[in-house]
């Protein structure tokens, strides 16, 4: 008989952990951690724009964009550490209008009925246009651990959640089956070992992000099954992408020696884009010895360029160009 000892699980008062709204809880939820978790709540990746977004006299607690789709995908966050008001819900509806957002997110510790209502509401008659969420947010511990962030969805689009319906659309072949099952299995790897990286939700698709501690910059694992490759990338988008791979260019021999291979250094000048890649080839994800190969080499690459990348991204200084400007604006 197994007598061992189980914890309980223990609220914890938000107030007590997260005093003020915009300067503690706003920051922590624009970290990397914070986005991960709101990530995962959501079904889609999220990459930080901006905090404290100006809208008229307002201000949007988290604008983020959607990471790894073509068209700019803006999703806006009200965050409100106590039971919703109208206050709020009006807010939202301005912040999406004037951030042009098609994802719009209320996160708060208690939802009226009347609010999830609302949000229920929203969500009816917006269809596919926009997509409304309320999430409540609690904090749990066992015994004398930190407290633990959790995210409950108390409202979402009609089809339950964006992530279902985009994977119930995407997998329609054995291929995305297939993408879907390596990503996952990847991402349990990857956890299960020490990692530099924040491993997200898996989708049905042949290249699976990673953070990097950047808007517009990501770490992108690819999978190429007709090929037999798989590989690692920095992946660098919006109107400071040439600027940006150029000054990365001038450390090329420091960064390939800290990863220890040369790179392929990818300035794509017909596309708005740049990349920074390495492929390994000649692996069959059908074998199983290969497709742990492939895995444990996705996982190292991954780490590698965190480590040779992220510091040198994050202190890129980067000339504002007129397309920034205009989304500075928008």
């Amino acid at each position: 008989m197994n007598n061992r000892q189980l914890g309980r699980l223990e609220p914890v008062e938000l107030r007590g952990h997260w005093i003020d709204e915009a300067r503690d809880f706003t920051s922590w939820l624009a970290t990397e951690e914070g986005l991960l978790l709101l990530s995962d709540a959501l079904g889609m990746d999220l990459e930080l724009v901006g905090q404290e977004r100006q809208v008229g006299p307002f201000k949007a607690d988290i604008l983020a964009r959607v990471s790894g789709e073509e068209e700019e995908h803006y999703v806006v966050v009200e965050n409100q550490l106590e039971k919703t008001n109208h206050d709020h819900l009006g807010k939202i509806i301005t912040y999406a209008a004037g951030l042009n957002a098609r994802t719009i997110v209320w996160i708060a510790r208690v939802f009226t009925e009347e609010h999830r209502q609302a949000l229920d509401w929203l969500n009816e008659h917006s269809g596919q246009s926009l997509r409304f969420f309320g999430l409540q947010i609690e904090l749990w511990r066992i015994g004398n651990s930190p407290p633990a962030p959790l995210f409950k969805i108390v409202s979402s689009p009609n089809e339950t959640t964006t992530a279902v319906r985009l994977e119930t659309a995407a997998v329609t072949s054995d291929t995305k089956q297939d993408q879907l099952l390596f990503w996952e299995e990847l991402r349990e790897f990857g956890r299960s070992r020490t990692s530099r990286v924040q491993y997200r939700k898996a989708r049905p698709q042949h290249w699976y992000t990673l953070a990097i501690g950047r808007s517009q910059f990501t770490i992108s694992l690819t999978n190429n099954t007709q090929q037999n490759r798989v590989g690692c990338e920095i992946f660098i988008r919006g109107a400071q992408a040439k600027q940006a791979f150029e000054l990365l260019l001038r450390d090329r021999d420091a960064v390939e020696r800290q990863i220890g291979s040369a790179l392929d250094w990818q300035r794509l000048d017909d596309r708005i884009g740049s990349r920074i890649v390495l492929y390994r080839s000649g692996l069959d994800l059908d074998d199983p010895i290969q497709r742990e190969q492939a895995k444990v080499w996705l996982s190292d690459m991954a780490d590698k360029f965190h480590l040779a990348f992220s510091d040198r991204i994050k202190a890129l200084q980067l000339a504002a160009s007129d397309a920034d400007e205009s989304d500075e604006e928008a």
